[in-house]
């Protein structure tokens, strides 16, 4: 071909969030077929930074500008590009579209068509595979009426109805449910012998049907989005756009390839009925929700996640996606399957972190800067084991973007550490009225109340804001995380980004702090949880710092989950206190003055959590939200509990789309963006701030 020539030059590459567009010198390679990129044009002559295969990719130019466009290989990774002007685009999507058709036929030419190799699908699989059920009337003509036809010239093309785009969605729906039943008839096919669900030529069907099928959707919400935006004018305000949403279940319309002669609502669980027509975020309350935690009860749920049958029994599915990774992928969008799941939420988790409130508590009451340093660092160290619920590496549910988690623990005061000196009742009577209602009378109560709540304040990126405070001794934490995860071959590591701040308002200090890395290891085997990285803790007003190093374990020798740490003083750079041993085992502590003190995690007391009955709580509150899918999971039901998760899923991509056509902005419920960070909306340094004022006005 005359437009076979290797082109290359500057194009912008989004990298993620925090790096955002770097300039990055690209070549196109169209005798290998390949998309590669480096550093700039001077370090052409090296390694690649990054490389795609063409064949089988999707190229879409992107309707948010006139200069962005995007690379889908049939791996799964994307290229998200920007060029200099629209011209520029369209001679790179040219001539990347012309190498990526010439690689993707010469695949078919050179590799002989499936029913040459002696197999049928049909023949490997049950007797309700596709090609034993599949009719005339199901083949993609008849679904999509493929024809190439010309208009007349000077003729428009007429507007597409809603009850046309309607239609259009339910036979891509039907589509959807044939591809998924061609995948699973593949991931059905034995892992030895002649025809095995790794076959090189059966991954790359799944890969191009998959890509296919997202490239149908993506011009099917183009669609969409003309049709709305032209019908935006007309339109009353807070009015929904009803044909937007599917007439049809994605995962029940068709089952093994068979028509349903019957709506498939009707033949849908309650649940997930219940799931998918919950009101619209415009429709639900924002506004921030006082939790009494006289309402909340002890926590009876202990799901420990210390079963592996699942995960054995569903080794192809995990070998399937393997083969669609690649190293170094950013896993944020990956589907992951519901067998791997834990029965939580990811708020929940940051919530079970809090499982010590007795240590957290006892950190205020340190008389000097050096001991409530020492403590914190003591907290710290001690709130990973209680995270984690087993010893098998399982993922919590992702958080829809709105779901928030309440909870609380109750902690008698005899149970905390204290010191001689320490002023536990540094509140003056109108102090305690004035700073929550809960505290009215807290001197007949032999218990501390620690709150905590967390939200779910934005879904791409995931980010999570959570807070916890202890009214009656002035302390609170502030904490933003977003997790971002990779695939590392054999493993998956998951980089926690963003921080948190403890404060401690009697005594006017804030202490910074960081989290570490997580890595599931040995995903084909036994998984289990690693945790790597260097953190830090800070407080700027002592001068007190902690450098804390989570070491992974070397290839060869070498302990697991070791953990080693000092508190120094920065102005004389002096070390106060070494910390050793296993972050889920034992600790020990040395201090400046030669004593040394042992804590063994796993004989540490625990203080169960107290929750609100799923009777009282919200429609996104984590567990009443993901109840259906937890119940699932405990009763071992894979399938029902991934459909209940794909409700979940697609109403949340449902709801996305629509504030994204009609402009509408979301709106967090208890959490306010600051700079990069998150903040509570009504901290308890801000609230301590009023009342101290009030009180200066009185006098």
């Amino acid at each position: 071909s005359d437009h076979m020539e290797n082109i290359y030059g500057y194009l912008m590459k989004y990298t993620n969030l925090v790096t955002g567009w770097q300039y990055r010198f690209f070549v196109l390679n169209n005798d290998a077929g390949l998309l590669e990129y480096f550093v700039n044009e001077q370090s052409r002559h090296l390694k690649p930074r990054g490389t795609l295969q063409l064949a089988g990719a999707v190229i879409s130019p992107s309707d948010e500008d006139s200069h962005t466009f995007t690379v889908n290989a049939a791996s799964g990774e994307q290229y998200k590009l920007r060029a200099t002007d629209a011209k520029e685009r369209q001679h790179w999507v040219s001539r990347l579209q012309i190498c990526t058709q010439h690689h993707t036929e010469a695949i078919g030419k050179n590799n002989p068509p499936l029913k040459s190799r002696s197999f049928s699908l049909a023949s490997q699989g049950s007797a309700n595979s596709p090609g034993v059920q599949r009719r005339p009337s199901q083949n993609a003509v008849s679904f999509f009426s493929v024809g190439h036809h010309r208009l007349p010239s000077g003729k428009r093309v007429p507007i597409m109805q809603p009850d046309h785009l309607v239609d259009v969605r339910e036979m891509m729906s039907q589509a959807e449910g044939q591809q998924r039943d061609l995948i699973r008839s593949i991931e059905c096919l034995p892992v030895s012998g002649h025809l095995t669900a790794l076959d090189q030529d059966l991954l790359m069907l799944k890969a191009t049907s998959m890509a296919t099928m997202n490239c149908l959707n993506d011009c099917f919400h183009i669609l969409q989005l003309q049709h709305a935006s032209q019908q935006k004018g007309s339109l009353p305000a807070g009015t929904t756009i009803s044909w937007l949403e599917p007439k049809i279940s994605l995962a029940n319309h068709f089952k093994n390839g068979a028509a349903q002669n019957f709506p498939a609502e009707i033949n849908k669980p309650a649940s997930v009925r219940e799931e998918q027509s919950v009101a619209e975020p415009c429709q639900l309350t924002r506004e921030p929700e006082e939790i009494n935690p006289d309402e909340e009860l002890e926590d009876i749920c202990d799901d420990k996640e210390d079963d592996l049958g699942a995960v054995e029994e569903q080794r192809s599915v995990i070998l399937h996606l393997l083969s669609q990774l690649k190293l170094g992928m950013d896993l944020t969008r990956v589907v992951l399957p519901t067998f791997i799941l834990e029965k939580r939420s990811l708020l929940e988790m940051y919530a079970d972190f809090m499982s010590h409130p007795d240590l957290f508590i006892a950190i205020t009451n340190g008389t000097t800067p050096e001991e409530r340093m020492i403590r914190f660092v003591e907290y710290y160290l001690t709130s990973f084991h209680e995270g984690r619920k087993g010893a098998i590496a399982k993922k919590p549910y992702n958080p829809i973007i709105g779901e928030t988690f309440h909870c609380s623990w109750r902690m008698p005061k005899s149970d905390v550490a204290t010191n001689a000196g320490s002023n536990f009742s540094a509140h003056s009577p109108s102090e305690q009225v004035t700073l929550s209602k809960e505290v009215e009378g807290q001197a007949e109560l032999d218990y501390y109340t620690v709150k905590f709540v967390a939200e779910q304040v934005s879904h791409h990126p995931p980010v999570s804001g959570f807070y916890a405070e202890c009214v009656e001794r002035k302390m609170c934490v502030n904490a933003h995380v977003w997790t971002k995860s990779k695939f590392l071959g054999m493993s998956i590591g998951v980089t926690m980004i963003g921080e948190g701040i403890l404060s401690l308002l009697e005594h006017g200090e804030e202490y910074t702090f960081s989290l570490p890395c997580a890595y599931a290891r040995s995903i084909l085997t036994v998984p289990w949880v690693e945790l790597g990285g260097k953190v830090n803790i800070n407080c700027v007003k002592t001068g007190y710092s902690a450098s804390i190093n989570f070491h992974t374990k070397p290839f060869y020798g070498g302990k697991l989950h070791r953990v080693t740490g000092e508190v120094k003083q920065n102005a004389t750079n002096t070390v106060v206190c070494r910390v050793q041993g296993e972050w889920n085992s034992v600790l020990e502590f040395t201090y400046s003055n030669g004593e040394t003190k042992y804590v063994d995690l796993t004989k540490l007391p625990v203080t169960r959590k107290r929750v609100r009955p799923l009777g009282k709580q919200g429609p996104f509150e984590s567990r009443r939200l993901w109840q259906h899918v937890t119940e699932s999971l405990r009763d071992g039901d894979i399938d029902k509990a991934t459909e209940h998760k794909r409700a979940l899923e697609e109403r949340q991509r449902n709801e996305e789309r629509l504030r994204a056509e009609t402009e509408t902005p979301w709106c967090t419920k208890y959490f306010l963006k600051e700079g990069d960070g998150w903040v509570y909306h009504r901290p308890l340094w801000k609230t301590v701030s009023a009342v101290q004022a009030q009180q200066t006005d009185t006098n």
